[in-house]
């Protein structure tokens, strides 16, 4: 009998958003902007010298926020804001609604116009949805979910896991 299991994890993409040192360890991040689990995962990862690899999977049902601030964060992303529009949606989970969207745009410089209809076009909501589907594919079924050396860990990350990617960092100085 054949066993089922789930897809491996995508290679990184050229679009994928990516951060840290070349030389890390990778994290690949399955995240929500409006999770309260992923802003402490995001917030412990953070502390570690790893390169991170960050792809969506807005859990509606939970978050109605989720594929909104999605799409903000890919539209600024579009004009190379990225990651600190990134920074910008977990510094302040309480205010995600349109208007907040607008202001974090401005603060970061973008074109508002243009973010708007960015965020809202069929391109972006589909590099959404492409992370999305690599994540239900991959097994991905909470957030957050990391990718540490090909194996999944859901949730907030743990002290021992914490610790294992320390040890890979100290590895490979």
């Amino acid at each position: 009998m054949t066993e089922l299991g789930s897809a491996p994890l995508p290679p990184l993409a050229p679009d994928d958003h990516v951060r840290g040192p070349a030389d890390a360890p990778l994290v690949v991040e399955y995240a929500d902007f409006e999770c309260h689990f992923c802003l402490l995962a995001h917030a412990r990862l953070d502390a570690l010298p790893l390169r991170r690899a960050f792809r969506h999977f807005p859990v509606r049902s939970k978050h109605p926020r989720a594929w909104a601030t999605a799409c903000a964060a890919e539209a600024a992303g579009r004009q190379g804001r990225f990651w600190e529009m990134h920074d910008s949606l977990y510094a302040d989970q309480g205010r995600l609604e349109d208007p907040h969207l607008w202001a974090r745009a401005e603060q970061l410089g973008l074109d508002v116009d243009r973010f708007e209809a960015d965020r809202r076009s069929e391109e972006v909501l589909a590099r959404v949805k492409r992370d999305f589907d690599s994540g239900i594919r991959a097994g991905v079924a909470t957030t957050p979910t990391l990718f540490v050396a090909g194996s999944a860990h859901a949730g907030v990350p743990s002290d021992d896991l914490l610790a294992t990617m320390v040890l890979n960092v100290s590895k490979r100085s």
